[in-house]
């Protein structure tokens, strides 16, 4: 299951392309624009920076915006950003989780094929495709 971590930097994502306008947009039109919290779309926003995939500025101007180009986005890459990891289980997403059946278990192809699914689905939808 994904948080509203990853499901509203997605949403943010979306509101800085739609409102693109050249100018860094207030977080406070973004959060009246999605119904969000301004203080946890805060959180999400200085995620979103340090990821590099908004930049941001203070002042009378301040606000966000898009480091790129939407259509530059995958979805993938926001959700793993906010998430950690797109994996099901907990033996694909940390390298370094032992597994005392991982040479043994008969389930293993079965979450390596679905997880193979998951991020062919995500990094293959950009934001744009969302817009």
């Amino acid at each position: 299951m994904y948080s509203t971590r990853g499901r509203y930097a997605i949403r943010v994502m979306i509101d800085l392309a739609q409102n693109d306008n050249g100018s860094y947009i207030p977080l406070k039109d973004v959060a009246e624009r999605q119904q969000l919290s301004r203080k946890y779309l805060e959180i999400i926003a200085r995620d979103l920076v340090a990821g590099g995939l908004i930049t941001g500025t203070s002042g009378k101007h301040g606000g966000y915006r898009l480091s790129r180009k939407p259509e530059e986005y995958t979805i993938g890459e926001i959700l793993t950003l906010m998430e950690g990891t797109l994996s099901s289980v907990a033996c694909l997403a940390d390298s370094s989780y032992e597994c005392s059946r991982k040479g043994i278990c008969e389930t293993l192809p079965m979450w390596e094929e679905f997880d193979q699914l998951v991020h062919d689905f995500f990094y293959g939808k950009r934001l744009t495709d969302l817009l």
